[in-house]
């Protein structure tokens, strides 16, 4: 199972955009390539689980939607040959932040099954021993 989908690809983006970036036939057939499709979605699966495999288990099975937006934005860069205008790089940088931080554990996701880690303290540390402040102990300090 794929984050995203040539359905999913073309819903977001548009037949007309999805089939000029996958018809590579010589001369154009004038349809989306299902084969070129499946290899950038296969490609993003990849960078996805890749990010993915410290915190959850891969790949996800219900993909929240954070996550198949995420996809989209790779999916589509992936799918350019040449330099992609403006607006899918910044997506495609946005997307490889948000995996960084999924990755770190600034950002979590809701996975059925998987709960995150969490160390239930608030990160102060505290030690066993005593430490009485005397005029013994500050000699030299006092």
């Amino acid at each position: 199972m794929t984050y995203a989908t040539l359905e999913t690809l073309t819903e977001r983006f548009g037949a007309e955009m999805i089939r000029r970036l996958t018809d590579r036939s010589d001369p154009p057939n004038g349809w989306a390539d299902p084969v070129v499709v499946g290899r950038a979605l296969v490609d993003t699966d990849g960078v996805i689980d890749g990010f993915l495999r410290s915190r959850y288990l891969t790949p996800v099975r219900n993909v929240p939607p954070q996550l198949r937006d995420i996809a989209l934005s790779i999916a589509i860069y992936k799918l350019h040959r040449f330099s992609p205008e403006t607006k899918i790089k910044d997506d495609y940088d946005a997307a490889m932040k948000a995996l960084r931080d999924i990755q770190a554990g600034t950002i979590l996701l809701t996975v059925e099954g998987v709960t995150p880690a969490v160390t239930g303290g608030t990160g102060a540390r505290i030690t066993d021993r005593e430490r009485p402040l005397t005029a013994e102990n500050l000699k030299g300090y006092i």
